[in-house]
Order: C-alpha cells, then structure tokens, then sequence
C-alpha cells in the first residue's frame, strides 16, 4: 500500500477527522470571515444540494461546532475526489492567512486585495509624504 505525505484525516478513537487545516478553513467560512474563500466553496457546492446544506448550516455556528466539523469533512471529501479544488481551497487559505513577523524594530506590512489609491509603507518618516 502506497502511503501519501498528505494525510487527508486521522483517526481519532475511531472516527475519521478531517485534517487541521480543513477544520481551520471552515470556522473561517462558517463566520464568513473570509469572503473570497466562501465563495470558492460556495462555487464548488452550487450542484451538490447535501454539501450546500451543510455550508448554509454551518454558517454562524461556533468554530467548534458540528456544522464546522461536517463542513470541514465536506471539504475534504471535495478536494478527494477533485484535487486542483483542493489546491485552489489550499492557495487561498495561505493568501488569506499571510502571516508577519518584524523582529525586534522591525516593521511588516502587508497590502492585499485592490488598491484604489497610494499607499504607503514605511518606517520612521521623518517630514512629509506627499504623492
């Protein structure tokens, strides 16, 4: 038997858990905390009346809740049987979740999404800025 390097669920006390991230990206969906990845899952459900019903109730729900965990579980169902979903699922989690660190006087910045103007990133601007 072929093992892969991707573990899709584990078993805990014999019932399968879908993998962390998984879980992560549903509590993000369930609240709607991330909008562009609400609507690639919401996309990916539209034919699938039982995976769109298990979106819709896991909507408000607690990151903890049941809902989450079937959502989570209905993710990963979905990126099984279709991978290039999965590897899309996967892109925009690590776009959505980009995180910084600036060591001691450091800075990080970070602009995403579309600008409609200037923007500025700096540290200790001594003066004025002016465009």
């Amino acid at each position: 038997m072929l093992v892969s390097d991707r573990v899709l669920s584990v078993l805990v006390e014999g019932i399968a858990v879908p993998e962390p991230v998984l879980v992560s990206i549903a509590a993000a969906v369930a609240g709607r905390a991330v909008a562009g990845l609400y609507q690639l899952i919401k996309a990916k459900f539209a034919d699938d009346p039982d995976a769109s019903a298990v979106l819709e109730a896991a909507e408000g729900a607690a990151a903890d809740s049941k809902e989450v965990g079937e959502l989570a579980a209905a993710l990963e169902e979905k990126q099984g049987a279709d991978p290039a979903f999965g590897e899309r699922l996967r892109e925009e989690w690590d776009r959505v979740t980009v995180e910084q660190n600036a060591g001691s006087g450091g800075v990080a910045n970070q602009v995403s999404g579309q600008v409609g103007g200037n923007v500025v990133q700096a540290r200790d601007i001594q003066g004025g800025i002016s465009f």
